[in-house]
């Protein structure tokens, strides 16, 4: 095992599941202007066993942003992450990451098929406990319906770098580099704690029969877990009196995320998938594909420790960069250029290596 830093911060299973395709829904090519590249969405049903839940019969949706032959990138963001990775002429709608996808980006469609799909309970639908396995099982079964043989590079951020993981241990023949940003192999029991909380407002709500309210304050205190001290005390003014009652500067802000996230996803999907995250559990000695690994110095969920032990049981090449960002955990999402480096530098690896 090769590890190399590359950036250093100031001082301060059981065996697979088995998976298969039961149909293969065509994609929806969509239309795109002469000399753009294509963007095709599809839905393909697989049977996977479950490492929690047993046998299910389950839909897996996916988008793919640039031509079939092309090397294929996969992209997974955070639990509340989506298939829709950028924005293109065929689907205008904003993407998770549009910072990083696009046509001269580090994810170009031009040189890359960027694909993407929907976690599994995702829709609210699948109300057992989903282990990050079960994800990376779901996304074998979807590159077999595609007929894709081997990942150029696997790219996941927060809850997508677990599942990266997990797909770099049970899948490794199919992958030839992995990035894993502001995920570990396992989740830090700190973290889990506050995920913990966070799930307790979901079902305070449900027992006032107000799954929205519920939603909203857990995703309240998620970002409170996902941004840094500096950055609130840079945002926000001090505490004031409004009526008859204090309102500290954060609140609106707060207010904003939690009911935007509470109006298009579904408590259940956030429950679970919650769940999934703290079910992480993995062994980094049995991954020895190529793994690009980041950490965030300031990083309040993954604590740069768990990213270094990471790095150093990992036993194929492994490159650690290690960031310093005011928005802790969220990085991935507002360090546009300095994960765009990162990117560029692994896909270019792996294009001088294929």
């Amino acid at each position: 095992m090769s590890l190399q830093i590359l950036s250093v911060p100031s001082p301060p299973r059981s065996g697979p599941a088995a998976a298969r395709v039961v149909g293969n829904a065509l994609d929806a090519a969509c239309a795109t202007r002469v000399g753009t590249p294509p963007v095709a969405r599809g839905e393909i049903d697989v049977v996977l066993d479950l490492r929690h839940a047993g046998r299910r019969a389950l839909t897996l949706r996916y988008e793919r942003f640039g031509d079939a032959t092309l090397p294929t990138v996969f992209v997974a963001g955070g639990i509340s992450a989506d298939r829709h990775v950028a924005a293109s002429a065929a689907l205008p709608g904003r993407g998770w990451w549009d910072a990083q996808c696009g046509d001269g980006k580090a994810l170009d469609p031009r040189r890359h098929s960027v694909l993407a799909f929907d976690w599994l309970g995702a829709d609210g639908c699948l109300d057992v406990p989903l282990d990050p396995a079960d994800q990376a099982d779901a996304i074998a079964a979807l590159l077999d319906a595609l007929r894709v043989e081997r990942l150029q590079a696997f790219i996941g951020c927060s809850y997508g770098a677990m599942v990266g993981l997990q797909f770099a241990a049970a899948h490794s023949d199919r992958l030839a580099r992995l990035v894993a940003i502001s995920g570990c192999h396992r989740s830090h029991p700190h973290a889990s704690a506050w995920r913990a909380l966070q799930r307790r407002a979901v079902a305070l709500g449900a027992l006032q029969c107000d799954d929205s309210h519920g939603l909203a304050l857990a995703r309240q205190l998620a970002i409170l877990s996902y941004r840094t001290p500096a950055e609130f005390d840079r945002r926000f003014e001090a505490a004031t009196v409004v009526g008859d009652r204090v309102r500290v500067g954060a609140e609106d802000y707060l207010d904003h995320c939690g009911a935007t996230f509470a109006n298009r996803f579904a408590p259940t999907a956030f429950v679970r998938l919650s769940e999934s995250i703290d079910l992480q559990a993995l062994n980094p000695e049995s991954i020895r594909v190529p793994v690009t690994v980041v950490a965030v110095a300031d990083d309040r969920l993954v604590p740069v420790s768990d990213a270094v032990e990471l790095a150093e049981r990992l036993r194929g090449d492994t490159r650690l960069h290690i960031l310093q960002s005011l928005y802790g955990h969220d990085a991935f999402l507002k360090e546009g250029p300095a994960i765009s480096a990162i990117l560029s530098e692994a896909l270019a690896g792996q294009e001088v290596a294929a």
